[in-house]
């Protein structure tokens, strides 16, 4: 059996690594000290900041900015809190928890009273990928902007998948397995449970529930998963996982549903047209116009 491989796992830690971790507070966040970046783009900050959300993470981040079967998540997160909300994207793919803890301090700024077979290469076994979102959820970086922090455990993996796409890669058998995979998802759960204030998204269940959904003949009440080969069928996940470890749109969607109850309650009940969270004046303000 391969070595457990944190990668394994597509995690993410929203700010809203597999965790999801949400960050709601008021971040500027630092231009590039590279020279040559400079050269090429102008880099400001703007003068009025919005309230962010920070998609932090591998490529299940880095993948919710594509359009997948019609359905981007990260522009649907956008639509929804126009101008109340910033969706800022720091998904990066095949990093893992070690990768983001190194890097916090490159990515969220310090806060100031102004502002609001073997993968060795991605190797995180499962005790130090618990100990390194443990770091991460209270890192002082993050908590001194006093975000509210939704941890996302890893998706399913569809092992059944993976392991044709590997063999026709010249493996011997899978290189990641629903087990681990299904391990370091309960990982983050725990991190979620024993850090008070930090909120579990349970994606791993949400897009089971959706893969039983879509193919309820295909598992039984208690028995072995879908994607393992102890059940040996796929249902929705064939899918929902189209490589068996990265999400499809319509996973997205599934993801996107899971996590809008927990961002932006106070405008969940408004009507279209109430402009309550706006963070600069709407133009019938402006104008006087009704």
């Amino acid at each position: 059996m391969p070595a457990p491989t944190e990668r394994g796992t597509n995690e993410a830690v929203i700010f809203t690594y597999s965790g999801l971790l949400t960050s709601l507070s008021t971040l500027s966040f630092p231009t590039p000290r590279d020279q040559h970046q400079q050269s090429l783009a102008t880099y400001f900050q703007m003068a009025t900041t919005y309230p962010q959300l920070v998609l932090f993470g591998d490529s299940l981040f880095q993948h919710a900015v594509e359009i997948l079967d019609g359905f981007s998540f990260q522009s649907a997160l956008q639509t929804r809190f126009c101008r109340r909300i910033d969706v800022v994207n720091r998904g990066l793919s095949g990093w893992t928890s070690s990768h983001a803890l190194k890097y916090v301090p490159d990515i969220f700024p310090e806060r100031n009273g102004d502002s609001g077979p073997k993968m060795d290469y991605l190797h995180v076994p499962l005790e130090t990928y618990k100990d390194n979102l443990t770091k991460i959820v209270n890192h002082p970086r993050i908590t001194a902007h006093k975000p509210k922090i939704l941890l996302v455990t890893p998706p399913p993996l569809d092992q059944i998948k993976v392991t044709g796409l590997n063999m026709a890669a010249g493996h011997s058998q899978a290189v990641r397995t629903s087990a681990i995979s299904a391990s370091y998802s309960e990982a983050a759960r725990q991190v979620a449970r024993e850090n008070p204030g930090v909120v579990s998204i349970d994606l791993w269940k949400a897009i089971m529930d959706k893969a039983i959904e879509m193919a309820p003949g295909d598992y039984q009440a208690g028995g072995p998963w879908l994607g393992s080969p102890e059940n040996g069928k796929q249902g929705g996940l064939d899918v929902l996982l189209p490589d068996g470890l990265h999400m499809a749109g319509k996973a997205y969607e599934v993801f996107y549903d899971t996590i809008l109850p927990h961002i932006g309650q106070e405008w969940q009940s408004l009507g279209g047209d109430d402009r309550t969270g706006y963070v600069l004046p709407d133009w019938r303000e402006l104008t006087g116009a009704k």
